[in-house]
C-alpha cells in the first residue's frame, strides 16, 4: 500500500525494528520536491546498505516524504512532515524501536523527533543544527552526528556545538569528523555509507556498537571527548553477527 507520508523500502511480515530515513532539502522553499528528487536519491545507498546489515533484525527501512522542498522557519516543516510519518509507520508496524538517519535538513528533523517514545536514536550525516536548536527533549536520548570538516553547506561547528549542549541535558551524545568529503556526502560515499551502518545497527544492538562511539556515549558529561575520528570509529569495530534477536520492543 503506497502512502504519501513515506516511502516502505522494506516490510518484513514481524518487523524487529524501524530505520526511517530523512533526507535533505532547504532553508526555505513551500514548492514541492522536484522529480527527480536528488536528496532523496541519495539517501537509497545508506537504505541499501543498513538493510544488509540489519537483515538479522528484520528491519522495516522508510523515507519520509516531504510536501515541502524546505524547513520553512517556524513551520518546520521537515519535522512535521517526518512526525506525520514516524506516526503512520508506528501505528502501522507495532512498537518497534526505531532508529532516525537524517542528513541535513532531515538530520535537524530527526533531532526534533528525537523524543518519540520509540526512538532508540539519531544518526545525523551532515545535519543542519543552527544556534540555538531546542536540546531539553533530547535528555535520555542516543545521538552519533557525523560530519566533514570541510563542509561548505551546514556548519561542524554547529553540529559540535549541539552534541555539547544535548550532553549537558542529559543525552548520551557524541560527534564524527570526517575528511575530505562535501556535503552531499559524494566524495568518500563509501566511508559515510559504512560509519551511518555501523552506527545505525549499533544504537538497535547496543553490543554492536563501534567500541569507540559506544566508550563516548558512556563518558560522563564532564569527560566527554571531542569528536571522535572516522579511524577511531572503525578500529576494532564488532563485526555484524551472522544472525541476531532483533531488540525488544520499546
Amino acid at each position: 500500500m503506497d502512502d504519501p507520508r513515506y516511502a516502505l523500502y522494506t516490510s518484513p511480515p514481524r518487523p524487529g525494528a524501524l530505520v526511517l530515513f530523512l533526507h535533505g532539502g532547504r532553508s526555505e522553499a513551500l514548492e514541492a520536491p522536484p522529480w527527480p528528487n536528488l536528496p532523496g536519491l541519495r539517501m537509497r545507498p545508506f537504505v541499501r546498505a543498513v538493510a544488509r546489515a540489519c537483515a538479522d533484525l528484520r528491519p522495516a527501512v522508510a523515507q519520509v516524504r516531504y510536501r515541502h522542498r524546505g524547513w520553512n522557519g517556524e513551520r518546520a516543516d521537515a519535522a512535521r512532515d517526518a512526525g506525520a510519518a514516524l506516526a503512520s509507520l508506528v501505528e502501522r508496524l507495532g512498537p518497534v524501536p526505531v532508529v532516525l538517519v537524517g542528513h541535513s535538513m532531515g538530520g535537524r528533523a530527526a533531532l526534533r523527533l528525537a523524543a518519540h517514545p520509540g526512538v532508540r536514536g539519531v544518526v545525523g550525516l551532515a545535519p543542519w543544527c543552527p544556534a540555538g536548536e531546542p536540546v531539553e527533549h533530547l535528555a535520555d536520548r542516543r545521538l552519533v552526528l557525523l560530519h566533514d570538516e570541510g563542509d561548505r553547506m551546514t556548519d561542524p561547528g554547529g553540529t559540535w556545538s549541539l552534541v555539547a549542549r544535548a550532553r549537558d541535558a542529559g543525552a548520551s551524545a557524541c560527534g564524527v569528523v570526517l575528511t575530505g568529503s562535501d556535503h552531499a556526502m559524494l566524495r568518500r560515499a563509501g566511508l559515510w555509507h559504512t560509519l551511518a551502518t555501523a552506527v545505525t545497527r549499533g544504537l538497535l544492538v547496543p553490543e554492536a556498537m563501534p567500541p569507540a562511539v559506544a566508550a563516548a556515549l558512556t563518558a560522563p558529561a564532564g569527560a566527554a571527548p571531542g569528536p571522535l575520528t572516522a579511524g577511531d570509529v572503525l578500529r576494532a569495530s564488532a563485526p555484524p553477527p551472522a544472525r541476531h534477536r532483533p531488540p525488544a520492543s520499546p
